[in-house]
């Protein structure tokens, strides 16, 4: 059974909240011209919560984010401080590749 990581979890919700805020704008366009009063604000209300909802799960989705970036950064630190020799061999091969592709143009 295949997982979803909490960064693919959370864009989904994004996508959703989005979707949904795209969904209840269209209809505060479509039926503004009719609402008078309590009923614009309470379709104002709505918009406004889900444009709520869909900030909250977009910094809950850079939050983890920045976590996985966290992770993955100190990950390749511990990797270059443990084997320096095979990150400068894999650094010159690089750098050999790139060479070696800029210099066919």
């Amino acid at each position: 059974m295949a997982r979803k990581n909490p960064v693919s979890a959370s864009q989904d919700q994004l996508l959703e909240e989005f979707q949904a805020l795209v969904s209840d704008t269209e209809r505060l366009l479509h039926q503004s011209a009719s609402l008078a009063g309590d009923q614009a604000e309470a379709l104002r209300e709505q918009i406004r919560s889900s444009l709520g909802r869909a900030r909250s799960t977009l910094h809950n989705a850079e939050d983890a984010l920045q976590v996985r970036g966290k992770a993955a950064l100190d990950a390749t630190e511990d990797y270059v401080q443990s084997h320096p020799w095979q990150t400068l061999g894999i650094a010159a091969a690089i750098g050999l590749l790139l060479g070696m592709l800029i210099s066919r143009r």
